[in-house]
C-alpha cells in the first residue's frame, strides 16, 4: 500500500518554473516506478513523465520533453517534477502515481494515485 501526497503547485507566469513534489508513505517506495500525469479541464488525463524504481530510466511526453525533469530521492520517499519555460497549455491538475511496472506511460498501469496539485500558468 502506498499513499501519495503532491505539493508545489500554484500560479506562475508563462516562462516561469515550478518544482512539484510527491511524498509517499510506506517502506516499499523504492520498488515502484513513479509517474506524473496531468488533467486539464475538459480533457483526459495524460502522461507527463515516469522514472524507474532506481531512477536509472526516465521517459517524458513529447509536450514537456526538454523543459521537464523527473527525479526521485528514495531515502526521502519523494519524487519530483521540475518544469521550466512553462506555457499556458501546461495548466492542469498534476497527479503523481505509483506502478509496479518498471516503466509505464499509461494511467491504467498505475495502482496508486495522489489527489493532485493545481498548476496554473498565466500568459
Amino acid at each position: 500500500q502506498v499513499q501519495l501526497v503532491e505539493s508545489g503547485g500554484g500560479l506562475v507566469q508563462a516562462g516561469g518554473s515550478l518544482r512539484l513534489a510527491c511524498a509517499a508513505s510506506g517502506r516499499t517506495f523504492s520498488s515502484y516506478g513513479m509517474g506524473w500525469f496531468r488533467q486539464a479541464p475538459g480533457k483526459e488525463r495524460e502522461f507527463v513523465a515516469v522514472i524507474s524504481w532506481s531512477g536509472g530510466m526516465t521517459s517524458y511526453a513529447d509536450s514537456v520533453k526538454g523543459r521537464t525533469t523527473i527525479s526521485r530521492d528514495n531515502a526521502k520517499n519523494t519524487v519530483y517534477l521540475e518544469m521550466n519555460n512553462l506555457k499556458a497549455e501546461d495548466t492542469a491538475v498534476y497527479y503523481c502515481a505509483a506502478t509496479v511496472k518498471f516503466i509505464a506511460t499509461t494511467a491504467a498501469m498505475y495502482g496508486y494515485w495522489g489527489q493532485g496539485t493545481q498548476v496554473t500558468v498565466s500568459s
